[in-house]
């Protein structure tokens, strides 16, 4: 099956090169597409210039910083307008290790429909990370798996394998969260549809170079109020078309639902 891994860059200069390196040299097989929110330090040239000198890799050239999500629907629509039959996001601060990546591509390989690197089953770790950080993940984790009835212990790991046609099935497309969150709307569905998701353990490690863009109060605001809109809409639906019929609630749906989901939640 064509396969190929689809890594969304910013500001990520002093890593995407030894990176690209890498994963080739773990896995030969696999073609890459970077796709760069036109990073101010140069990212997406110097990926260009791996490129050349690899072969086999492609760099979208996006307009401007957009958000996690909108790169990796950008990315993923890319590779599937190409016919790859298996699509690999990972993030490209060594956060993920490349040396994991032929263990994700065996268990689709195998029959899985998606392969999940998981901080949160046996054998998974965050080594470096603080008592109130691993809290504050475990807490995010625990809450959107109760209120959306997720079927993955990890549903905000950014390291995952899918079959081109569960991506199809999902309306990746339609997804609308960016960032943190779009792990967890993907997640959401992904359970939603039902398909076989087999998480393997990962040990998730900080960068080393370069500096995270995540806006943390930011985006945990936004990953709650989102997750516990979703995650009523589950539950009452009829309330939440009450709100949907107010001219606040249209506008609110607008910003948060995750269209193409069940129930318009």
């Amino acid at each position: 099956m064509p396969k190929v891994l689809v890594i969304p860059t910013y500001q990520e200069a002093e890593n995407i090169a030894a990176l690209l390196r890498e994963v080739r040299s773990v896995c030969p097989e696999l073609d890459v597409v970077v796709a760069d929110d036109n990073s101010p330090d140069g990212t997406g040239k110097i990926a260009e210039e791996v490129a050349e000198e690899l072969g086999r890799i492609q760099v979208l050239h996006r307009p401007g910083k957009q958000g996690l999500g909108a790169a990796y629907r950008h990315g993923f629509r890319h590779a599937l307008d190409q016919g790859y039959e298996v699509v690999v996001q990972m993030d490209a601060d060594f956060s993920h290790d490349p040396a994991v990546l032929p263990v994700l591509l065996d268990a689709v390989d195998a029959g899985a429909d998606v392969a999940v690197g998981s901080r949160y089953v046996p054998g998974g770790s965050v080594p470096n990370w603080t008592w109130m950080r691993r809290m504050l993940s475990r807490w995010g984790n625990t809450y959107a798996r109760t209120m959306l009835r997720l079927r993955l212990r990890d549903a905000t790991t950014a390291f995952r394998a899918y079959r081109a046609e569960v991506l199809e099935a999902i309306d990746i497309d339609g997804t609308t969260a960016n960032g943190y969150l779009f792990q967890i709307e993907t997640a959401f569905r992904l359970s939603v549809a039902g398909v076989r998701v087999v998480e393997v353990p990962i040990t998730f490690v900080d960068r080393v170079a370069g500096s995270s863009k995540m806006a943390v109060v930011r985006t945990m605001a936004e990953t709650e109020l989102r997750v516990t809109w979703w995650g009523i809409a589950l539950r009452a639906p009829h309330l939440t078309d009450r709100v949907r019929a107010t001219g606040p609630g249209r506008f609110a749906e607008s910003r948060i639902r995750p269209t193409g989901s069940p129930r318009n939640l």
